[in-house]
């Protein structure tokens, strides 16, 4: 039983992709489960328990002989054959367990060419609903005479790969545009700021693709929805209302960006 066990496990690992994020799915430490991958060690019934239930399926299903095990893994994946928007949304689907510590509010600063010279920020959510961890974003921004209104709202899928988390969101206006951030936290255990790298249209002066630096501050749980959302808006590049951390890391240059753009994501 422990060989079929650990032989089992190899064949769901190949299935599943990375051991080291399967191991931080499930909260078991790396060097223990490379014991039950090589058969030197079983796992406790609290464990066997966490890992069966990763990977959604019976305990007794885990021990049963290498052959049944694999025919029953082609079976299932062939009772899923997928259409092209399955395979779409594949990647997005069980991502509670990878995601559930990053629900919540945050406020995503980004340089914008539609804001040229200024700090844009708007407000994003990621909530979990149908089986799917979501993102909701509002732009609000008026300029300094009032003559330009900016108000847009996106809704996306999130989805985390390698301790990256990548948003893929569109513009609910008709034919409104596609856009796509990824995401990472510098420290495991630090949630507040998450930086990464942005792709958009500007829609002003003229539409034009780019590509530049982004960073999310998380809100605190007291903060009003009225306070996130008045805070939204465009800032000078030495605003004191940002803080220091968010513009340092946008006013530091970046290879990655593209000439005549310092921006983020138009929603």
């Amino acid at each position: 039983m422990q060989e079929n066990f650990s032989s089992n496990l190899r064949s769901l690992c190949a299935e599943f992709g990375s051991v080291a994020q399967i191991c931080r799915a499930i909260g078991i430490n790396r060097q223990q489960f490379n014991r039950y991958l090589n058969g030197t060690s079983m796992p406790s019934a609290h464990n066997l328990r966490r890992i069966a239930r990763y990977f959604d399926l019976p305990e007794a299903r885990l021990f049963a002989p290498l052959d049944q095990f694999d025919n029953w893994i082609s079976e299932s994946a062939r009772n899923r054959s997928l259409t092209s928007s399955d395979n779409f949304l594949e990647p997005f689907r069980d991502q509670h367990r990878n995601l559930k510590r990053y629900l919540g509010f945050y406020h995503s600063f980004f340089r914008t060419p539609s804001w040229d010279g200024m700090i844009f920020c708007s407000l994003i959510q990621f909530r979990e609903k149908d089986g799917f961890i979501q993102s909701r974003s509002l732009e609000n921004a008026t300029s300094t005479d009032k003559s330009i209104r900016q108000i847009s709202r996106y809704d996306g899928l999130v989805t985390m790969r390698g301790n990256r988390i990548f948003v893929t969101e569109h513009e609910r206006a008709r034919n409104g545009s596609v856009a796509q951030t990824i995401l990472f936290s510098a420290h495991r255990q630090q949630l507040k700021y998450l930086r990464g790298m942005t792709m958009g249209v500007a829609w002003r002066p003229y539409p034009r693709p780019y590509a530049a630096k982004a960073i999310w501050k998380r809100l605190d749980e007291r903060v009003t929805a009225r306070d996130a959302i008045s805070a939204c808006g465009i800032y000078s590049l030495h605003s004191t209302r940002i803080d220091l951390t968010i513009r340092k890391y946008l006013e530091a240059p970046s290879a990655s960006e593209m000439p005549d753009t310092s921006g983020s994501i138009l929603f």
